[in-house]
């Protein structure tokens, strides 16, 4: 008895296995286009409407306080 639920468990898993990658398959990512390179060529640029841009300022700062941190010297343990 417990065999059989194994079983329907496993196919239950694998068909769920399967619709989900299809599912995953389906979505693509658009690619570059003949019609995003012509863009590219023309004006020099692609706008993507889903992206942040980055805020200098505060990329700057990080960068700075990265580099003002203090660094130990490696122990030299022989």
């Amino acid at each position: 008895m417990t065999g059989y639920i194994f079983v329907a468990l496993a196919v239950l898993v694998a068909v769920a296995g399967w619709r989900r990658r299809s599912q995953l398959r389906r979505r693509t990512r658009p690619g570059v286009t003949d019609e995003i390179v012509q863009r590219i060529e023309t004006v020099g640029r692609v706008d993507a409407e889903d992206v942040e841009p980055v805020d200098l300022e505060l990329a700057r700062a990080e960068e700075d306080e990265f580099w003002a941190q203090t660094w130990d010297e490696p122990e030299e343990n022989w």
